[in-house]
């Protein structure tokens, strides 16, 4: 089985770690940028807040409108879960007030080389290349036309982020690719997450 995830972001990692791990594909990551995590370096300014280690049931009470779309989630892999996942793969942690998680190092660089490394050392592939297009047969996503290259795949996952950073590649594109797999897509509005 072969896999393209397009996007190496934080959830283009995990999603090509995890389809590596869990079903033995063949995965291929296309990341436009030219390093993959671009937006985690300058998270939690240059530090990477991993997550909040609280309990399920207290992120979901932080939550201000519909929470129920969230509990598979966070109930699925829980902040617990994310501590555990950086902490067996070689990265020391560290809680500060709030119960905020950040690496020990307090450098984001470090996040990203943790996801980096074990989605490569899973059996992913990481390119450099540009989404431009779906490819579409009978109604199924079969591959992406990139501007190198084409790839095609039994599955094809899409994580490009939003349109919150243009500078760190969040553009907007995964609209655009959702839009030609015939998903609604609402209109746009900034927000604080």
């Amino acid at each position: 089985m072969k896999v393209l995830v397009v996007g190496a972001g934080a959830a283009g990692l995990f999603a090509a770690y995890s389809a590596a791990t869990h079903t033995e594909a063949k995965v291929t990551v296309a990341e436009k940028n030219e390093k993959a995590g671009k937006k985690i370096y300058i998270t939690g300014k240059g530090r990477c807040n991993l997550t909040n280690l609280c309990t399920p049931r207290e992120f979901l009470d932080n939550v201000v409108r519909n929470p129920k779309f969230l509990y598979s989630a966070i109930y699925g892999f829980t902040p617990e879960d994310t501590v555990d996942f950086f902490e067996k793969n070689g990265l020391k942690l560290k809680t500060e007030r709030g119960n905020r998680v950040f690496p020990a190092s307090d450098r984001s660089v470090d996040v990203v080389d943790t996801m980096h490394d074990y989605a490569v050392e899973s059996g992913c592939k990481i390119v450099c290349d540009t989404a431009n297009a779906l490819i579409l047969e009978d109604g199924a996503v079969i591959g992406v036309k990139c501007e190198e290259n084409t790839y095609y795949a039994d599955s094809v996952i899409i994580c490009c982020g939003g349109k919150s950073y243009p500078l760190t590649g969040s553009t907007g594109d995964g609209y655009t690719l959702a839009k030609q797999a015939g998903h609604t897509i609402v209109p746009l509005k900034p927000s604080l997450v």
